[in-house]
């Protein structure tokens, strides 16, 4: 279970520590906020899509140890299956756990795997929220991959962000753009997701994931043709997670 931390409510505790790092790097974030007491436990939650190699090397890099979550929703590419096992094997990652929906709870609410020509919503609470909701409850915080260039949705986000009054995200490379992401995978000679090169910029599952034209923003095959941006995991009541522009860096 998360440890009592006894250093003030997570609203208090993440405005110190955007106040204790907001000149740091991503590294820096990283390095010294995953022994930072007003953090307390994290786990790293990675979807091992398009970008995540960055952040999962870092992880690597400076902790090893960190458990990383991989939520398969068993309906994910192949291609992303293999290439979770990949990176697990070439990052040498410690603590990897797969979380999956209980399969009785599939069985009930999506019986013939159709839900998603429905309800994407409810498909991806079934298959991706509920599950990762479940894992983080041994933990204080967990750090994603989000950054402000993505979409405007994301652009404020902060270093960390309050989940809720009750659990805290990191986003140590809210502030790197595509350029950043590209220059560190050259330069640390980083294997890309496959489906990059097939023009898939951004990579979730199969039956709601479209290859992107050239001109089009990047996350244009996720969901297309729906007002749907995220796949709820950000989200609290129902609601995605935002900083205000007073608390932007």
């Amino acid at each position: 279970m998360p440890r009592d931390l006894h250093t003030g409510d997570v609203a208090e505790r993440v405005a110190a520590l955007n106040a204790r790092y907001k000149h740091h790097s991503a590294t820096a974030v990283l390095e010294h906020a995953l022994n930072d007491a007003d953090l307390g436990r994290v786990a790293l939650v990675s979807s091992f899509g398009a970008e995540s190699v960055v952040l999962l090397h870092l992880v690597s890099v400076l902790a090893p140890e960190t458990p990383v979550l991989f939520v398969d929703t068993r309906m994910l590419f192949k291609e992303t299956l293999e290439y979770q096992r990949e990176l697990a094997e070439k990052l040498a990652l410690c603590d990897i756990r797969t979380i999956r929906a209980h399969p009785k709870k599939v069985e009930f609410d999506d019986p013939d795997g159709t839900l998603h020509q429905f309800s994407t919503d409810s498909c991806c609470n079934i298959r991706k929220v509920e599950p990762l909701e479940r894992a983080l409850k041994d933990f204080d915080g967990w750090i994603t991959g989000r950054k402000r260039f993505q979409n405007s949705d994301r652009g404020t986000i902060d270093f960390f962000e309050n989940e809720g009054d009750f659990r805290i995200k990191v986003n140590p490379l809210a502030h790197w753009g595509r350029e950043d992401l590209e220059e560190y995978m050259v330069e640390n000679r980083l294997p890309r997701h496959p489906l990059v090169a097939k023009g898939y910029p951004s990579i979730g599952c199969a039956p709601c994931t479209s290859p992107v034209k050239p001109g089009e923003d990047p996350r244009a095959g996720r969901w297309r043709g729906q007002s749907k941006t995220e796949c709820g995991i950000h989200f609290i009541n129902g609601q995605a997670v935002r900083q205000t522009k007073d608390n932007a860096l």
